[in-house]
């Protein structure tokens, strides 16, 4: 018992641990703060294009968004910083991780959003056109508040998924909380770094998961 506590919760490791973490957790929430944006953006502009008119437009669109829900993030990832080199395009570790994250978390935000918009019934469209407002104009103030209140639990939930999933930046060297805790691990040659990035992951997220829940009892009813 004593072996096992000293390798997974050694307090004086994880006090001097502890600094090089917190600044893993800075770059964790530096790049939660920009592929959670674009994320939800430019799955929203997918979803737009999805639902276009356009018969070309619309499957070309629906087979990349298959596309990039289909290919693991951590292939993707090794892809853009590994194999771009190639072809003569290189890209720093926290470039390559937001194209990543961007392609494929856009491609699940539009699903989501595509589910949303289509959840709303097509006479909100046509009662917003016939009070003077332009296609775009009901579409943004009239049809789009609705589609989100509909699927904010699934847009919530697949952002915390996103927060989980920066943790394989660790494979191209980015220095988030992961790789710290590894970087710590390797030079103590003991776990007890490791054992406090998860208990951060943990402290983060609980809560929003909780809410997370609790919100959709609320929708249910």
């Amino acid at each position: 018992m004593e072996i096992f506590l000293d390798s997974f919760f050694n307090f004086q490791i994880m006090s001097e641990a502890s600094p090089l973490l917190i600044r893993g957790l800075g770059t964790t929430a530096l790049l939660c703060l920009v592929v959670i944006p674009l994320g939800l953006i430019g799955g929203l502009t997918v979803a737009l294009m999805a639902l276009s008119r356009s018969p070309w437009l619309r499957w070309g669109t629906i087979a990349l968004i298959d596309f990039f829900r289909a290919v693991p993030p951590l292939v993707l990832l090794i892809f853009i910083y590994s194999g771009l080199p190639f072809a003569d395009i290189e890209l720093s570790p926290f470039t390559a991780v937001c194209v990543g994250f961007f392609l494929n978390n856009s491609a699940y935000y539009a699903e989501i959003y595509r589910a949303g918009i289509e959840s709303v019934g097509v006479g909100q469209m046509e009662a917003a056109r016939s009070t003077g407002l332009k296609k775009i104009q009901a579409l943004v103030y009239v049809v789009l508040p609705q589609a989100t209140r509909n699927v904010l639990p699934d847009l919530l939930s697949n952002t915390i998924e996103v927060v989980k999933l920066t943790s394989i930046a660790s494979v191209v060297a980015l220095q988030e909380l992961l790789y710290s805790a590894d970087m710590a691990r390797s030079v103590t040659y003991n776990s007890s770094p490791i054992v406090m990035a998860a208990g951060i992951y943990l402290l983060i997220l609980w809560p929003v998961v909780r809410m997370l829940s609790n919100l959709e009892h609320k929708v249910g009813k």
